[in-house]
């Protein structure tokens, strides 16, 4: 599944050291404005210890875990919805991705310039905030020019929209994003539709020195009191930190680094998995001496959909899944004690596809 996420921030906050840390690629890091100019693109692994126990107990020709696209995007400024610094390019790259992961910086340094010459994340957010819902306004408008014309001609469907684009209008007047107006599910999917950038999932990453890792600083608390609203997840992480873990060769090394910290795993970690589960996605099995492997899919996706993700074919001829629950697997270790304790289940096209689900398909073509 192609679902990116797209780091934006204003310059120098931190976005490009954290997507080379999560890719691994060097996107160009310099301490001045726009270093950024094209977004980078990376393709990670998602981190997921299922995949290690699988592996013990099948004993695989190989282990091939599910990824997913991150795009570090150029820095903003003040006036881009107008075109400034590199606005028209940002929002273009935005409106493309699916989730936002929004780095704000948490941290003070005097040899880090900050673009408006102080520190202050809440000020910087709100930047942001103020570019992106200028440009959704002025969609928006034009949404409902377009609509006008169609409503004369008592279209039903058209009268709903320019109901919602009203509504939509008024909140970002009031300075409000899209994703903090409450919608029906049916006016949910319609919304879609308008593809408005402050409409997509957000999630801020909070990016401290190495005191505040593990509890935050002032900055911190402030973006938490900003954001409480807007039903986002705020997520702390150094990003100079995993810079210098990342330089490391040996998994050992990492190790002792992060005991060092009083860390259990490197924030990037928990930053892949935030960001998996703010696009609403899951991982479901398949396991056999060839691979085992984890697949992505849309949460509340059914079997056949789910069997479509390996190839169109499955979710064409698709006849039955038999699944397996993961826990059930590891902890009874073979398919066949599964089966013996009754927990092999046959499943149909309406079964919903759990987390952690060990599949395999039957189909005919």
């Amino acid at each position: 599944m192609s679902l990116k996420c797209g780091i934006v921030g204003l310059p120098n906050v931190g976005k490009s050291t954290l997507f080379n840390c999560l890719s691994n690629a060097k996107a160009q890091s310099a301490n001045f404005p726009f270093c950024t100019i094209e977004p980078n693109i990376g393709t990670i692994s998602v981190p997921d210890s299922r995949l290690e126990n699988l592996e013990s107990l099948v004993n695989p020709e190989r282990v091939i875990p599910t990824t997913m696209e991150i795009l570090d995007i150029a820095g903003l400024v003040k006036g881009a919805s107008k075109g400034e610094g590199l606005g028209n390019k940002f929002l273009a790259n935005i409106r493309e991705t699916d989730a936002i992961l929004h780095v704000l910086r948490c941290f003070d340094d005097g040899n880090i310039v900050h673009v408006d010459g102080t520190v202050d994340p809440v000020r910087d957010k709100e930047i942001i905030d103020i570019e992106l819902q200028l440009k959704d306004l002025e969609s928006i408008e034009k949404k409902i020019s377009s609509i006008s014309r169609i409503i004369k001609s008592g279209d039903k469907d058209a009268l709903r929209e320019n109901e919602l684009a009203h509504k939509i209008k008024e909140a970002l007047e009031q300075s409000l994003s899209v994703r903090t107006i409450d919608f029906s599910d049916e006016e949910k999917e319609i919304v879609r539709q308008f593809n408005l950038i402050t409409s997509k999932p957000v999630m801020y990453v909070c990016n401290v020195d190495e005191a505040s890792v593990i509890s935050g600083n002032k900055y911190v608390d402030q973006v938490k009191a900003a954001v409480a609203n807007e039903n986002a997840e705020v997520l702390v992480i150094g990003a100079k930190i995993e810079a210098d873990i990342t330089e490391l060769d040996t998994y050992e090394e990492r190790q002792m680094f992060l005991d060092e910290l009083n860390l259990e795993e490197p924030g990037v970690n928990r930053l892949i998995l935030s960001a998996y589960n703010l696009l609403n996605l899951q991982t479901y099995f398949t396991a056999g001496e060839k691979e085992v492997r984890a697949w992505t899919i849309k949460k509340g996706m059914t079997a056949p959909q789910a069997a479509g993700v390996i190839h169109t074919d499955f979710e064409k001829g698709f006849i039955r899944a038999e699944v397996m629950k993961y826990n059930d697997f590891t902890d009874l270790k073979t398919e066949q004690a599964v089966k013996d304790a009754g927990k092999f289940k046959v499943e149909g096209k309406e079964y919903v596809v759990q987390d952690g689900d060990i599949m395999h398909f039957r189909f005919n073509v």
